[in-house]
């Protein structure tokens, strides 16, 4: 049994906590021959042992000194998760050198941004589904030195990662870092502009990654998947990080297209996504087994056990005992459908200035469906006079790169964090988030609206993959909703639908806030078309300039028009 830490032994802990680039040295040592790091290359395995992660780390640090890359150089790093990327994470803290992680979706302008704004000497690439952007990049800087890893889908760089590391000694260096030492510059995935940079510090992150460890109770014999992007600060931290500080053993899938055969190869204990990927496994569990038929077989004793089985089995998380989900708005509809088939999903929230962890539903309480948890050990939070949350732990980031004032905006003289986000707190302490201050919009007649809790309530009526409730300055808010494809579509019948869904809701809403059109979208959202960020939340923003036409001239009696 896990015990919650006291405040005192809390301030002890954080004291003597080891840092990940001390760890991964220890397990080196005492661990050598485990399993620590496992890709998956053509249908198979291929492990690395703690001792290999260590090594090729160290070589690494030799290779960039050669290079003449000094401690404090900035390197940054774009490529979808694999072994490599851990490797190169953990060299930049033996190096001393600054990381920075940029999503390899990320298109040429931020791309471009994250390396000039750091100003970053190298650039480690690997595995991306398309190189056109980072390509662009690395030829507008040819003094940028470019270090590729050995896969197919890697662009042609200046140096083969295996084959540069191989002509170098591990480094003897044993870097002593800080607390508050700069580790790593994170940038923002730039849900209202540019992203900005997150100064994270070898402290905070050891910290959140130990206390998340100590929340969750991680095990011996733990197994991670690692597929989110590693540029984004949960998987960074509840991943990379809880592996490396309690020695946990870690998958990479080896492409999208074998995403779940890669999951059942693995079988992991502790399994994290976000929201939209949970809607796709639901998704495609109801395709194959429709809701009505799911129903009836789970109110069959003996049936409904064989089949829970069957499709934690089929996704491939049958061994998995915490499963969790995080990064952007979940309705609780999803989540109690899943609770419905056995899988009880921990809903968690935080923030890349929070290192991600602030709080979790954990352990998992079937009746805090809705919220996000309370806090975890260490963390304090607030609800201020206008509703935002304040988070307050030895967790938080340093401020933004270059950016003292927008630094100095986040925090109060008492050290409290401003979120942005809006919520409440139950007498437990459990929160519930209702959506961005930012994205309360004040409509043509000067009310404002706030359209997450609506969008969360559309999904329970509707289950329409992808919405968006916009409206600033607008007569009325609009709903921008992407329909979900199956086969045998009818319109008609979807229409019909939409206005029933709607008038519910309508009759729910003030009437400010009630649905004046709802327009069904042609192209599903995407990464490529700007409407998503790497983290596949929405860009309101993008949406909101996109459709301001159609929200100002929407027909009076017209509810549902398609692009």
């Amino acid at each position: 049994m896990t015990l919650p830490l006291s405040a005192e032994r809390l301030k002890e802990t954080s004291m003597l906590q080891p840092l990940p680039h001390e760890m991964i040295l220890k397990w080196a040592e005492e661990r050598a021959d485990e399993i620590y790091l496992r890709q998956i290359i053509d249908r198979k395995f291929v492990d690395y042992s703690y001792a290999d992660v260590a090594d090729k780390a160290l070589r690494l640090v030799s290779a960039l000194r050669g290079l003449g890359i000094q401690p404090g150089d900035r390197v940054a790093l774009a490529s979808k998760n694999c072994a490599e990327w851990f490797i190169c994470d953990l060299a930049m803290m033996l190096g001393s050198y600054i990381s920075v992680p940029i999503f390899p979706t990320a298109g040429a302008d931020t791309i471009e941004h994250c390396v000039t704004h750091s100003e970053s000497k190298v650039l480690l690439i690997g595995k991306l589904d398309d190189s056109k952007a980072i390509e662009s990049v690395c030829a507008k800087y040819p003094d940028l030195i470019t270090i590729g890893f050995n896969y197919p889908s890697t662009p042609k760089c200046q140096y083969q990662f295996n084959t540069l590391i191989e002509q170098y000694e591990p480094s003897e260096e044993r870097p002593t870092h800080e607390k508050d030492e700069l580790m790593s510059i994170v940038y923002t995935s730039g849900t209202s502009g540019l992203p900005k940079g997150a100064m994270l510090s070898y402290g905070a992150f050891a910290w959140s990654a130990q206390r998340l460890i100590d929340h969750i109770g991680m095990r011996d014999g733990e197994r991670l998947f690692s597929y989110l992007p590693l540029a984004h600060i949960t998987e960074r931290v509840y991943i990379f990080g809880s592996s490396v500080m309690a020695g946990i053993q870690v998958a990479f899938p080896e492409s999208l297209d074998t995403f779940i055969d890669d999951v059942k190869m693995h079988r992991p204990t502790l399994f994290i996504s976000v929201p939209r990927l949970w809607t796709v496994f639901q998704q495609r569990i109801q395709e194959k087994l429709p809701q009505r038929k799911l129903d009836l077989l789970l109110k069959i004793p003996f049936i409904s056990g064989v089949i829970k089985r069957k499709l934690a089995d089929g996704l491939g998380l049958d061994k998995a005992r915490v499963l969790g989900c995080g990064s952007a708005p979940v309705s609780p509809a999803l989540l109690r459908w899943y609770e419905s088939i056995g899988l009880n999903i921990t809903e968690a929230w935080g923030m890349t200035e929070s290192f991600a962890y602030s709080t979790l539903n954990h352990p998992f309480r079937s009746d805090k469906i809705g919220s996000v948890g309370n806090p975890g050990p260490g963390i304090e939070i607030k609800i201020a006079d206008d509703e935002e949350i304040l988070v307050r732990s030895e967790g938080v980031f340093s401020g933004y790169y270059k950016n003292e004032e927008a630094s100095k905006e986040c925090f109060d003289a008492e050290g409290w964090l401003h979120t942005g986000d809006i919520g409440s707190m139950d007498s437990e302490g459990y929160i519930t988030i209702e959506g961005r201050k930012k994205d309360t919009f004040k409509t043509a007649k000067g009310k404002f609206v706030s359209p997450v809790p609506i969008e969360k309530r559309l999904f329970e009526l509707s289950n329409v993959e992808m919405m968006c409730v916009v409206g600033s300055g607008m007569p009325g808010p609009i709903l921008l909703a992407v329909p979900h494809e199956f086969p045998n579509f009818d319109r008609e019948r979807y229409e019909r639908r939409v206005h029933k869904v709607i008038n519910t809701i309508n009759q729910e809403l003030e009437s400010h806030a009630r649905i004046k059109g709802v327009l069904m979208i042609k192209d599903p959202w995407s990464i490529e078309n700007d409407v998503l960020t790497p983290t596949l939340k929405i860009k309101r923003h993008i949406l909101e300039k996109r459709y301001q036409e159609i929200g100002n001239n929407w027909p009076k009696d017209q509810l549902v028009q398609w692009e």
